[in-house]
C-alpha cells in the first residue's frame, strides 16, 4: 500500500487526508510493539491516543496471525493520517485468500476479540481490498485544531 492511497480514499471512512507517518514492518509478533511505539510517536499529544494505540496493536496482531503477512517474508504497513475531524489509522496486510476482517458474534469468546475492540474504540472502521492485500482502517475523533496543526 502506498501512503498516497490514504490521500485518495473516498467513500465511507474516506476523504482527503494528510499522511502523518507510515511504516512497513516484518510480519512478526515483535512488530506489534514496534507499531504501538510508532503510533505513540506520530500522535504524541493527541487526546484519546491510547485508543489508537490499542487499535493498532489489535490490527497488526490480526494481520500477523490471520493473513499471509505472518508467513516468511510477509509485511504489514501502518499509515497514520489526519482527516477532517479525525485521525485515521490504516493497517495493510498481505491478504488472507479472500477472507476479510469481521467482528465475531460471540463477545465472550476466548479468541477473536480484536475487531470487536477496534469497533468499540473507533468512531467508525472498515476495510478495503488493495489488490491481494487487505487494508483495515479506523477513524478516531480528534480536535480540529490538533488535526489542522498536523496537516501542515
Amino acid at each position: 500500500m502506498d501512503v498516497e492511497d490514504v490521500l485518495g480514499t473516498t467513500g465511507p471512512g474516506g476523504g482527503a487526508g494528510a499522511v502523518l507517518g507510515s511504516v512497513t514492518l516484518p510480519g512478526a509478533r515483535r512488530s506489534v510493539a514496534t507499531a504501538r511505539r510508532f503510533v505513540r510517536d506520530v500522535l504524541d499529544g493527541l487526546p484519546g491516543l491510547d485508543d489508537v494505540v490499542l487499535a493498532v496493536s489489535e490490527t497488526v496482531a490480526n494481520a500477523v496471525t490471520h493473513t499471509a503477512s505472518g508467513l516468511e517474508g510477509g509485511l504489514v504497513t501502518v499509515v497514520v493520517a489526519a482527516v477532517p475531524g479525525a485521525v485515521r489509522l490504516e493497517v495493510a496486510d498481505d491478504g488472507a485468500s479472500g477472507a476479510r476482517p469481521y467482528v465475531k458474534d460471540d463477545p465472550g469468546a476466548e479468541t477473536g476479540r480484536g475487531m470487536r475492540i477496534v469497533q468499540s474504540l473507533a468512531a467508525r472502521w472498515g476495510y478495503r481490498a488493495d489488490g491481494t492485500r487487505t487494508v483495515v482502517w479506523a477513524e478516531f475523533p480528534a480536535p480540529d485544531a490538533w488535526v489542522r496543526d498536523r496537516e501542515r
